[in-house]
């Protein structure tokens, strides 16, 4: 989809400017933390009347690790009810399931014909992954193409994404650009949509770590399903640093730089103010109101998750739809993509 200001209608009058369109895909591999809702999750619901947003439960990736087919559809169901509890809107937005739309694959496969080896071995995340491991499974190395195709099928403009997955976004462009150049204008070149609020929320329990659904600790994330009870005893039992100053210094005072930003984050109220309010009131006080904002926050979130649990049908209906819509695009991209590379029978 082309990013412009303007078109022209069929007498010559100007349309509405149509809207960028942007992807953002996320894997079912775990209970959703704040750290997911507050660095991407919230951000995307904000946008949806800016953006034509297209969100992806990309289910193909969740394939790289060991996993149990039926807990994947679970997981699959469970994200789904978390995105449209905090506000995901099918109306406003297509929500749907990697796996069931198979241009994905099709397209991956012919972009990796167009990446070479070389460039996938030093993608950041695979050399961590197999480093010291010969048997590292071959979607690994190819988990970036893939990537690739899914945000190249729909002609996102933008691709909300965090510093860590930056280079698989150039990857993509890359090979939009390989692609284009080979066989003709085809994908839209998308832009890294870096968000500098929010972006990187730390470990609970180690500052120096992004909290992350795979650490072993539960202590280290607070997750969108936590009750009141374990989210007070989470932030009371959180680190913090030397001193007892409440006062933003991702150098000197890590931990509690964290959980300013997380109050910020949650609450608006802006970092020099927090600073103010808790000047001389040491960490216990700051530590109580901070669970109750995150308490409070997510209340609504939770409740209207437990209202979509006990309607899983619901859920598999909205899912449904937005696959026939994503189909119907990636359909149109795949038809010009094996006309502009030459693939299926000749037309006589």
């Amino acid at each position: 989809m082309n990013d412009v200001a303007t078109r022209t209608g069929p007498a010559g009058a100007e349309a509405p400017a149509r809207r960028p369109r942007v992807l953002s895909g996320i894997q079912p591999t775990g209970g959703i933390h704040i750290g997911n809702y507050l660095g991407a999750i919230r951000n995307w619901v904000r946008q949806q009347d800016q953006y034509d947003n297209i969100f992806c439960i990309v289910d193909l990736h969740a394939m790289t690790v060991p996993y149990d087919p039926a807990d994947l559809r679970a997981r699959n169901l469970e994200l789904a009810s978390v995105l449209l509890a905090a506000g995901i809107d099918p109306a406003r937005s297509i929500l749907f399931v990697q796996s069931e739309v198979h241009e994905h694959t099709e397209l991956a496969w012919i972009l990796g014909t167009l990446a070479t080896v070389g460039e996938l071995r030093r993608m950041t995340q695979f050399k961590e992954k197999s480093k010291g491991n010969e048997r590292v499974g071959a979607g690994i190395l190819f988990y970036p193409v893939l990537q690739a195709a899914d945000i190249l099928l729909y002609d996102a403009a933008q691709i909300p994404v965090g510093e860590d997955q930056k280079q698989h976004i150039e990857l993509t462009r890359d090979l939009a650009i390989r692609f284009n150049n080979t066989f003709g204008e085809t994908f839209v070149v998308p832009e890294p949509d870096i968000k500098e609020a929010g972006a990187r929320i730390m470990s609970l329990q180690d500052p120096t770590k992004k909290m992350s659904k795979s650490d072993p600790d539960p202590a280290s994330r607070i997750e969108l399903r936590d009750s009141p009870d374990v989210i007070r005893r989470k932030i009371r039992r959180a680190v913090t640093d030397s001193g007892a100053e409440v006062r933003y210094d991702e150098a000197e005072k890590p931990a509690i730089s964290n959980l300013l930003a997380i109050y910020h984050l949650f609450s608006d109220i802006p970092i020099p103010e927090l600073e103010r309010r808790y000047a001389g009131k040491g960490y216990g006080e700051f530590k109580r109101d901070l669970a109750e904002v995150i308490v409070e926050h997510l209340a609504p979130i939770q409740q209207r998750l437990d209202e979509l649990t006990a309607q899983p049908a619901d859920v598999v209906r909205i899912l449904q739809e937005g696959a026939a819509r994503a189909r119907a695009i990636a359909a149109a991209k795949m038809e010009r993509v094996r006309d502009v590379t030459g693939l299926g029978l000749p037309t006589l």
